[in-house]
């Protein structure tokens, strides 16, 4: 008796690389349900489909959706997973409803198995489990495993909203969707991009519960969301009430903090000034420190009130204004980097001596000059027994708060391709920060000296690593702004990883304009950013084009023949760097699609990224 099929559609699965433990990469697959295996075939156009796994269904331990908020690079956004023997299989769906579909029908088919008592709901990658942590991967999951049913959500259900409460109560808070979200459960809420909603419950630290205009309500995920400020800004550190335009000077001259920032009455009632602070570069590179004073100007749309300090960023609040200055200049002097307030001090620059980042300076020695730069030096050392390499501003080149900035930056971001940031020393002057040691240094060196015997393997391999840590950016809406081969590090396994995170910027929008005059690498910069200094994920996209055309060309300069000048003129006249000789077309090809003259022909790094993965899987 011929088993009876159950389900038959074509999916997509998540392969573990073969010759290297990441990335992943996405196949499209034909999967077969009947009632003794899941079987899934390679569709091949005009011939019979080709088996490629097949699992028996007595051997399925736990079968479940997948949460998370990782990019997904497929084509199908809905993951499953299916737990058998000692090994996870992902699937993806092209909608919820078919992925509810597929994990109902699975549920059913091994109900009387021996399952799990609990799972993981998120994915197992780059070493650990993303949920709990865990580094095994057969570790015990996190949350329990109810197999005749939906799985109960770690986060609460969404209480019942009262019908006699007024959607327009004062005391609502209400949030903004920074971004599209899709429902991956029954008790989620779909969001629309700058869409409003009001919050109903905010107590759990990850997903809150919040009411649409209609009514609707449901959880959604809080990076996802804003929180909508009013525009009482006496309760903000950053407003001086009776302070003159002199007594602001005077205060941020003295803070001498480049980007200090305070906003204060101006001398017309009703009107708002924000100053701030500047050590403007001059042409021979000296600094004229000085204060700039921008009238916050109001643009009334009938009932509608906006305000804005440069025209092309227009806000509905004085606090969403300051906020998005504060990541972004946006033809401002410099971006408002240092809340300065008569009484209180900076929070921004006391993160940095909390407990979890404060390393003991005795617990530090230095041994070696590894390295110096334009701003700082770098030292080999030891801490914990462990090798590790420390950096520490260059006097006189660079102010600390600008070191801070990077150490801000670096306790936001966590990813195994990107070097990673220990801890730091603020008990002493100058400051260092700490990072892990990469065994064989910088990547151009790496090339150059070794030039000659990297395999075709190898090579790929370089632009994966950095393609997984510049998605990860893109996925935590940071633009690195400083991406080449001398900014990333080599470990002594080989793995790539990126460094040099003091360019780097988190952004609201996915865009940000430096203030006039800021210094960029012409070399590795984008039209957009040579013309206009106008930074996005796209325009690190165009650096980790020339990123690989440097690593396939065994560290050699971008233009090595061409000035600075003679680079931009090139680049003018739509010119565009040549293959390397090791460089396959399949490569290259990937390098002129991020060299593409408008940003939004260019791909995303999740784009870029299973890219590569597909090209090293091919023979």
């Amino acid at each position: 008796m011929y088993p009876r099929v159950i389900l038959k559609e074509t999916l997509y699965k998540k392969s573990q690389q073969k010759r290297r433990t990441s990335p992943c990469n996405y196949k499209e697959r034909i999967f077969v349900l009947n009632t003794q295996d899941l079987t899934y075939f390679e569709h091949r156009p005009g011939k019979k489909p080709t088996q490629k796994g097949c699992i028996e269904l007595s051997h399925i331990k736990c079968v479940e959706i997948v949460r998370s908020d990782v990019p997904i690079p497929c084509e199908y956004k809905y993951p499953f997973q299916v737990a058998h023997d000692s090994y996870y299989l992902y699937v993806f769906a092209p909608d919820n409803e078919c992925r509810l579909k597929w994990v109902k029908a699975l549920k059913e088919a091994t109900q009387n198995n021996s399952l799990f008592l609990k799972y993981h709901p998120d994915f197992w990658g780059e070493g650990k489990w993303r949920c709990c942590h865990q580094t095994e991967k057969l570790a015990t999951g996190c949350s329990e495993y109810y197999p005749n049913g939906g799985a109960v959500s770690s986060k609460p259900l969404p209480p019942t909203p009262d019908p006699m409460r007024r959607s327009s109560d004062p005391e609502d808070r209400i949030v903004v969707a920074l971004r599209n979200f899709s429902p991956v459960e029954d008790t989620d809420l779909p969001l629309h991009k700058d869409e409003e909603y009001f919050v109903v419950d905010s107590s759990e630290p990850n997903w809150w519960t919040v009411r649409d205009k209609d009514g609707n309500v449901g959880t959604v995920p809080c990076i996802y969301i804003a929180e909508k400020l009013s525009n009482n800004i006496e309760k903000f550190e950053w407003y001086n009430k009776d302070i003159t335009r002199t007594e602001a000077e005077s205060l941020l001259m003295r803070e001498n903090k480049d980007g200090g920032f305070i906003v204060r009455d101006s001398k017309h009632a009703g009107v708002y000034t924000v100053s701030i602070f500047s050590r403007a570069a001059g042409t021979n590179g000296e600094k004229h420190p000085l204060v700039k004073h921008y009238q916050i100007k109001v643009q009334r749309e009938g009932e509608k009130v906006m305000y804005y300090l440069a025209e092309k960023y227009v806000f509905s609040t004085i606090p969403e204004l300051i906020r998005y200055h504060q990541h972004n200049p946006a033809g401002l002097i410099t971006r408002l980097r240092h809340c300065v307030t008569r009484n209180v001090t900076d929070s921004r620059i006391n993160e940095l001596s909390s407990d979890k980042w404060e390393i003991h300076p005795e617990k530090l020695t230095l041994s070696e000059e590894l390295g110096s730069g334009q701003f700082g030096l770098v030292w080999k050392g030891c801490w914990n027994d462990q090798q590790v390499a420390v950096k520490t501003v260059r006097e006189g080149f660079m102010s600390e708060e600008e070191f801070k900035e990077e150490a801000q930056v670096m306790m936001k971001l966590s990813h195994s391709k990107l070097v990673q940031l220990y801890g730091v020393v603020t008990q002493r002057s100058p400051i260092y920060l700490v990072f892990e040691f990469m065994e064989n240094g910088c990547l151009t060196d790496y090339l150059r000296a070794r030039k000659g015997n990297f395999s075709q393997e190898v090579l790929l391999g370089m632009c994966l690593d950095v393609s997984e840590g510049m998605a990860y950016l893109e996925s935590s809406n940071f633009i690195h702004r400083d991406l080449a081969a001398r900014n990333c590090l080599v470990s002594e396994d080989n793995v790539v990883k990126i460094s040099d995170f003091g360019m780097t910027r988190f952004v609201l929008d996915d865009q940000y304009t430096s203030s006039f005059g800021s210094k960029f690498p012409v070399r590795w910069s984008s039209p957009e950013v040579i013309k206009f200094q106008r930074y996005s994920s796209k325009s690190d996209v165009w650096s980790f084009g020339v990123f690989m055309w440097e690593v396939y060309s065994e560290g050699r300069l971008p233009y090595d023949t061409r000035g600075n000048a003679e680079v931009v003129e090139a680049l003018n006249a739509g010119l565009r760097l040549l293959r390397p000789r090791l460089c396959p077309q399949s490569v290259y090809e990937l390098m002129q699609w991020s060299w593409k003259e408008k940003p939004d022909d260019r791909p995303s790094f999740a784009q870029l990224l299973h890219e590569l993965a597909c090209l090293e899987q091919e023979p």
